[in-house]
């Protein structure tokens, strides 16, 4: 049995917890951050890759049983009306003009005029060229955090049945956006205190100024969570890219983590996630499978049917393919199994109604567990900010973090094949025979479980069928700035050179006053990790 958790090569630190379980959808998450929220004393943070100001947290009859404010910013407004003692900092990634359309017009606007002072939004644009902040977490009072695949807007609610239609997606009475799944986790103890610190780099490297959150003392902290997990180590693990402006090295913690997980895997391995583009996990299950005197492996992917967008389908929907149809190619000639499978709902006229996986879950043997924001494509494994969280069993026993591994993953299995009797979670469990029963559901066509077609719109299109994955720029690994650019800048940040890319820079990407001033030291929780630079 291999150990997969290595500090400062696929991880940034391990840290203890007190409380700890994962939400499932969006019903579970916002309404727990909700009820969290109006404990809060002395401060909540928040950053993410999209906000709406006016979602609303709880819906149906849990909105109507309570009088106060239940929308995003109208809450976060009556909580610091209330206490003269709280503050609220909201972090958010300076979005690329593409999504415009997509997201809400005049945050900065909405959030900081008209609101209390004790609000303070902030747009984060120290992301690489073509890259984004998707990290996604919530520190209330330093006791309490939220992080992993969710934001916190409109478009991503839903519940777990994930009906084919549903009048609580939207508060017009309309679905805009389908059935929609995520996962986020919940904690408590000493590892919040490095979401903090995480939390006060990512303000600094905005442009933000030091930020330094107080201790905060507090006996009535619960958790709510739709299952639990195991108490103890839990292993951080960071995506950052590298920058010139500000000053902010290569971290791929991320990439590592997959990469050795899916090397230590023995029986089988357990992905649901948004997409799958990335070539170095593909280079990874590649390698693992083509090793002739280790056990085969049962390989579940969960996926959305197709990208979301037009651009996705574009950037990531045809290398998906290509790499999927390899992966099972290699199975075939290796003796492994390889299922790809998506989930829907019916309607009424007989219409799938397809759920869209937006979740970055991998279990490897039940013993070993990874949820965050990290989707497993080439960008954010090493140009966007990412964060994992992940729990490792090294007991040859049936311990209690291999006991609530295999729940979660039993559970999540549940919902999306729509089968949760005695025989189907029996197969779930114990994951021999998993493919073949998984095809069988997906064959039968009778519960939510669907093959994934393993095709776009675009796949078949002969302007598109010659590009390679690399060939698209909206999915790169790497920074499009040049590596010995950054470190001729970074040996000379206080020199001629550094002021004047720092204003060429600015003049091209608009950053003005968003970047830390050069000669101020990058956040230790912004730094690889100690050891981190020997190990790769």
């Amino acid at each position: 049995m291999k150990k997969i958790l290595d500090p400062g090569r696929n991880c940034w630190t391990e840290s203890e917890t007190d409380q700890v379980g994962v939400l499932i959808d969006a019903h579970d998450y916002y309404a727990a951050f909700w009820r969290a929220a109006q404990k809060a004393k002395r401060y909540i943070a928040i950053t993410g890759w999209q906000f709406d100001s006016n979602v609303a947290l709880l819906r149906g009859e849990e909105a109507a049983k309570t009088e106060a404010a239940v929308r995003m910013l109208p809450m976060l407004e009556e909580l610091c009306r209330k206490n003269p003692d709280l503050h609220v900092y909201i972090l958010a990634w300076d979005f690329s003009l593409l999504l415009a359309l997509e997201r809400e017009w005049m945050q900065s606007v909405l959030f900081n005029w008209g609101t209390c002072d004790r609000i303070q939004f902030r747009f984060d644009a120290s992301s690489p060229l073509y890259g984004a902040h998707h990290q996604k977490v919530v520190v209330i009072d330093g006791v309490l955090a939220f992080t992993g695949g969710m934001d916190i807007c409109d478009c991503r609610w839903d519940e777990r049945s994930h009906p084919a239609t549903s009048s609580l997606r939207c508060d017009t009475g309309r679905d805009p956006h389908g059935p929609y799944h995520d996962v986020q986790t919940v904690l408590t103890g000493p590892a919040v205190a490095k979401l903090a610190e995480l939390y006060e780099g990512r303000w600094f490297m905005s442009g933000g100024g030091e930020l330094k959150f107080p201790q905060v003392s507090r006996d009535d902290v619960t958790v709510e969570y739709t299952l639990p997990l195991a108490p103890g180590p839990v292993a951080l693990s960071r995506t950052f890219g590298q920058t010139l402006i500000p000053v902010q090295p290569l971290v791929q913690e991320v990439r590592e983590l997959y990469v050795d997980a899916i090397d230590a895997a023995e029986r089988f391995i357990y992905i649901e996630n948004q997409y799958f583009s990335s070539r170095a996990i593909f280079q990874a299950l590649v390698s693992r499978m083509r090793e002739p005197d280790r056990a085969k492996l049962e390989i579940v992917f969960v996926l959305p049917h197709q990208p979301e967008a037009l651009r996705e389908q574009i950037a990531m929907g045809v290398a998906q393919v290509k790499l999927l149809r390899a992966l099972k190619r290699v199975a075939e000639e290796t003796g492994h199994r390889v299922g790809i499978y998506c989930s829907a709902a019916t309607d009424s006229l007989g219409k799938d109604r397809y759920t869209y996986i937006h979740s970055k879950i991998m279990v490897v043997d039940d013993r070993f567990l990874t949820i965050g924001s990290a989707n497993t494509t080439n960008r954010s494994l090493g140009l966007d900010s990412e964060l994992n969280l992940s729990w490792e069993s090294l007991s040859e026993t049936d311990d209690l973090v291999r006991r609530r591994a295999r729940h979660v993953r039993v559970s999540l299995m549940a919902e999306h094949t729509g089968r949760s009797d005695p025989a189907a979670l029996r197969v779930f469990s114990r994951a021999r025979g998993l493919v073949d029963f998984m095809d069988g559901i997906a064959a039968a066509g009778t519960a939510r479980l669907r093959y994934h077609t393993l095709e776009t719109v675009f796949d078949q299109n002969p302007l598109l069928k010659p590009f390679f994955p690399e060939d698209l720029l909206i999915d790169p690994e790497h920074s499009v700035l040049d590596e010995s650019l950054f470190e001729t800048f970074h040996r000379d940040r206080d020199g001629f050179f550094a002021s004047g890319m720092r204003l060429l820079t600015e003049w091209l990407v608009g950053k003005v006053d968003r970047a830390p001033e050069a000669n101020l030291p990058v956040p230790a929780a912004m730094l690889p990790a100690e050891g981190a630079r020997e190990a790769h």
